[in-house]
């Protein structure tokens, strides 16, 4: 499918079309479809053309103004890095002084857009011929990056004077997601095999990778976009100038660039050993006044107990990541974590919480969960909400017991960084 909607919009008559449609507008693509088609376009071709359109116009989120100049399948579009991410990779391998990169698992070339971006010679390299044949496209701006469709693994990359590679390997068969990194295409141990000719090596993980499969000399990296962990990567020989370890790093996208937060716990050195765990308080009754919720990629990177040290706080209940103390962040710790001051704690009962909305008023709930089987969604609709009142939830399990809980909280603001909530 995507083979031929490739072939299709690479004709004269296709790249003209695409070229002359406006911006996606759901309320004009029939009408649109329709005058196409009347002005002698084939359904195929239109059809193509208009998928494309609205492809494109999902892109823009992640890939801004490039996104009109590329094209897109639907599945591409889901796997492909984030400009502001793939920038952020980029510019570790200008700081290594690397000459070639290689962009091993390509995909339709988001990484070697911004790589390419920095003048930076690039070989892009997928196996799938329609994957490639996209990613030729979305390189054309770059004369001096080129794209092949070959086994990554079968490149000789010393021989096509390549001294650094990205790596993506697959991660999916058939729609689902593949777990055991020996189980990814290629293999992880393959990949990183690949430090034997070219050390400076950076890999794309999945972000729930376990970290005993984590390379012990190399550095690891968990990302957060917006509150959203977008993707974990290990980071060999130049291209981790920190040192082998773990870190989560926050970017949040703004009008000015992006602002780039990066949390490291200096006491871990070996990414491959288990997080530490810290003892959660014993009953409600050790709950502090504020109740931190760490950002996703420190959670991922097993820094839990460093953001415990940093706010002298302590977890909610047995391996959650809510954290509870006295302790206000402060400016390096406030982009890691949601801060709240706690002003009441119920009982995880529907009869009384749905009580309490009607009493209270309550018509608007933002609800964060952790370790309790509660869907936020089941629960605001079982709650019948109705008023103009609104209020914060954390759902979660409390004390030594884990007795399930609702914490009432109120956001403090000034000290924290935006998440979306659950």
């Amino acid at each position: 499918m995507a083979e031929n909607h490739v072939a299709l919009l690479l004709t004269p008559e296709g790249w003209e079309l695409l070229s002359s449609l406006p911006p996606y507008d759901p309320a004009e693509a029939l009408s649109l479809g329709r005058s196409l088609r009347e002005e002698g376009h084939s359904p195929a071709l239109v059809a193509a053309a208009l998928t494309q359109q609205r492809l494109r116009a999902r892109a823009t989120a992640k890939f801004g103004p490039f996104a009109q100049q590329m094209l897109f399948t639907a599945e591409s579009l889901e796997q492909a890095t984030r400009l502001t991410v793939s920038a952020h990779h980029a510019a570790r391998y200008m700081a290594a002084g690397v000459a070639k990169v290689a962009d091993l698992g390509c995909g339709i070339g988001g990484d070697a857009v911004a790589l390419a971006g920095l003048d930076l010679p690039v070989l892009a390299v997928d196996r799938d011929e329609a994957t490639a044949a996209l990613a030729t496209i979305n390189l054309m701006p770059f004369p001096h990056a080129s794209v092949e469709c070959a086994d990554a693994l079968e490149i000789d990359l010393v021989e096509r004077g390549v001294d650094a590679v990205f790596a993506d390997p697959a991660r999916r068969a058939d729609g689902r997601r593949i777990t055991d990194p020996e189980q990814w295409s290629p293999a992880l141990s393959q990949v990183l095999a690949l430090r034997e000719s070219v050390p400076a090596l950076g890999v794309k993980v999945a972000p729930g990778i376990d970290h005993a499969a984590l390379p012990p000399d190399a550095h690891t990296q968990w990302v957060s976009v917006d509150g959203d962990v977008v993707e974990a990567a290990i980071w060999c020989g130049p291209l981790a100038p920190e040192g082998p370890g773990r870190s989560a790093l926050i970017l949040r996208p703004g009008a000015d660039g992006a602002s780039v937060r990066t949390l490291v716990d200096p006491s871990t050195t070996d990414p491959s050993q288990p997080p530490i765990q810290v003892n959660p308080i014993s009953s409600p009754d050790d709950l502090g006044s504020i109740i931190h919720v760490p950002d996703g990629a420190a959670v991922r990177a097993g820094l839990v107990a460093h953001l415990c040290e940093r706010l002298d706080a302590r977890p909610v209940g047995p391996r959650i990541g809510y954290l509870t103390g006295e302790r206000l962040p402060d400016e390096a710790t406030a982009p890691f974590v949601r801060s709240f001051r706690l002003t009441e704690v119920l009982p995880l009962r529907l009869k009384a919480l749905r009580a309490r909305v009607r009493e209270l008023g309550i018509g608007r709930l933002e609800i964060l969960k952790r370790g309790v089987d509660v869907s936020p969604d089941d629960l605001r609709a079982s709650l019948r909400l109705s008023g103009r009142e609104s209020e914060t939830w954390i759902l979660t399990r409390v004390g030594d017991k884990a007795k399930g809980a609702v914490l009432v909280v109120e956001p403090i603001t000034g000290v924290s960084s935006a998440h979306p909530p659950m």
